[in-house]
């Protein structure tokens, strides 16, 4: 059988941060403003944030001319 490769539906709050390149605490800044998309109960205690939401949310920001700061991994070649 061919191996499968299964994308995340979901994400924690940790996750969302580092995969929007934002702390935590602005991260939950943001959600509490309701300027983030908001935490979806999974299961009991559990929640998460959609992954869709997030990129969708990642298209609405406004293109910069600014370069990323150098503390985002960007390769500087």
């Amino acid at each position: 059988m061919k191996p499968r490769t299964i994308l995340p539906g979901a994400m924690t709050i940790d996750e969302a941060a580092d995969y929007v390149s934002l702390s935590k605490a602005t991260l939950k800044n943001l959600i509490h403003k309701g300027d983030f998309p908001k935490p979806r109960q999974l299961a009991g205690k559990r929640v998460g944030i959609l992954v869709r939401e997030v990129n969708e949310w990642l298209e609405t920001r406004p293109v910069s001319n600014q370069l990323p700061p150098p503390n985002t991994g960007r390769n500087e070649a």
